[in-house]
């Protein structure tokens, strides 16, 4: 099957993939352009689990203030190299996760960080649990997923803290 340059460059623009991965994912998908996308998605998570090994040693911090200055949020994301620390998807998503810091005001990073013995629900007190507050189709453990899928490199949540002035 012939797959157009316009197809390829759409596909591209759309995931950050690079040409030739756009291609062979059209030619696998028919030229389906939904379908592809799939395709490079689930390449892109394989590559990302294969890279959890890795050290994150880099990144940067990111901090939010809720509007009135009585909330704020900072977030320490790792990734491998300060080249990744400075694309826009990763800003992005520093900047989401001190966001929903601020909004959620989880206790943990993980589940495993979680106390014996705690009633609480992962989904409650730790961040990688909850559902996105711009999606609540999506955990925060996904959306940190798709990105290491897309930049290529191991993304991890270092540590946060929220502050409140009391009440």
């Amino acid at each position: 099957m012939e797959i157009s340059v316009t197809l390829i460059k759409d596909l591209r623009e759309k995931t950050s993939a690079g040409v030739m991965e756009c291609k062979q994912a059209l030619q696998e998908a028919g030229g389906d352009p939904d379908r592809a996308s799939e395709i490079l998605r689930e390449r892109g998570l394989a590559k990302a689990e294969e890279k959890m090994d890795r050290v994150a040693s880099q990144g940067l911090v990111e901090a939010y203030v809720h509007s009135g200055g009585r909330i704020g949020a900072m977030v320490e994301v790792n990734c491998e190299s300060d080249f990744v620390a400075h694309t826009d998807e990763f800003k992005v998503l520093a900047h989401d996760l001190a966001l929903q810091v601020a909004a959620t005001n989880p206790l943990y990073i993980s589940p495993e960080e979680i106390p014996q013995g705690t009633k609480a629900t992962p989904e409650e007190v730790c961040l990688l649990a909850q559902p996105f507050i711009k999606d609540a189709g999506r955990r925060i453990s996904d959306i940190i997923a798709e990105v290491s899928a897309k930049v290529g490199e191991k993304v991890v949540v270092g540590r946060f803290a929220r502050f409140q002035i009391s009440k």
